[in-house]
């Protein structure tokens, strides 16, 4: 049952995340900017540092691919570019929102897999298995074991996202994989690493932005709307207050008090770009 419930929370946060984004900044991705040395960190920016992180993905995929899984597509965009590019590709989507818009975006040119990825049964094989922002949602062991299956020979992983470093502390942002058990399980598959790259430092200010939108913007707003119902429907709203405290409260621990910060993000987190190679026998 929690199960069901994380997943019911993370598809609205999905909506409301592509509807703003979408509208207010014509964005066409849910995945961190990369943010490169001269443009500025402000949410105005934020499409364009999208656009660099794209780039920088294109620049990392393996010559020789004609292929592409795209797992957890978000919205269809860079399955869509990708397509354009002149790669063949396929999606899987287990939003069905996002599946929606991934139809908008590809047409009848992408087979689009409405499953998780651990749930994927397919006859295709692939030369890239691509994974933006979507690792870090995937039973680590099926992930590499599903990978293997559906790879051509020869064919590659390509894993951008964000991982926990070790250490005995630990911050408040959630998320990712442990990255040494990542590396503890790929020495165990067939697999061979073939690019290791931290872009930590230029995906780090997506969480002051992201910070700064709380603050500025998410707290006040939901201040607002709190004390409007406390004073329209009392007896309810401390009903509601009362039955759901444990969830109000997890949700202020985890996003304020100016924790959530890109020194944090730095201290705590790393994200890479991983490329991994799978033998052609």
């Amino acid at each position: 049952m929690k199960r069901k419930r994380e997943s019911g929370s993370r598809e609205v946060g999905l909506k409301i995340g592509w509807i703003c984004g979408e509208y207010f900044l014509k964005l066409k991705h849910l995945h961190y900017g990369y943010w490169t040395e001269g443009l500025d960190v402000d949410i105005v920016n934020l499409r364009l540092a999208q656009e660099e992180y794209v780039k920088f993905l294109l620049s990392h995929i393996p010559d020789g691919v004609k292929t592409i899984l795209d797992v957890g597509c978000g919205a269809g965009h860079l399955a869509q570019k990708l397509l354009s590019t002149g790669y063949a590709v396929d999606c899987v989507s287990p939003s069905a929102f996002l599946t929606e818009q991934t139809r908008k975006s590809v047409a009848d040119q992408s087979e689009i897999f409405e499953c998780g990825y651990e749930e994927l049964e397919t006859e295709k094989r692939y030369d890239l298995i691509m994974f933006v922002e979507s690792f870090q949602y995937i039973d680590l062991p099926k992930a590499i074991a599903n990978t293997e299956r559906f790879l051509s020979a020869g064919g590659h992983m390509l894993i951008c996202d964000i991982f926990k470093k070790e250490g005995p502390q630990k911050g408040r942002q959630s998320g990712g994989h442990e990255l040494a058990k990542l590396f503890r399980l790929m020495e165990t598959s067939s697999f061979a690493l073939v690019e290791d790259i931290d872009i930590t430092e230029q995906t780090a200010p997506n969480i002051d932005l992201l910070n700064d939108a709380l603050e500025r913007v998410g707290k006040p707003v939901a201040e607002s709307i709190s004390d409007f119902l406390a004073d329209r429907y009392p007896t309810v709203f401390k009903l509601v207050s009362w039955k759901y405290q444990d969830e109000l409260e997890k949700i202020d621990r985890k996003y304020s008090g100016g924790s959530r910060t890109g020194e944090q993000f730095r201290k705590f987190k790393s994200y890479r770009l991983l490329l991994y190679g799978k033998p052609v026998s």
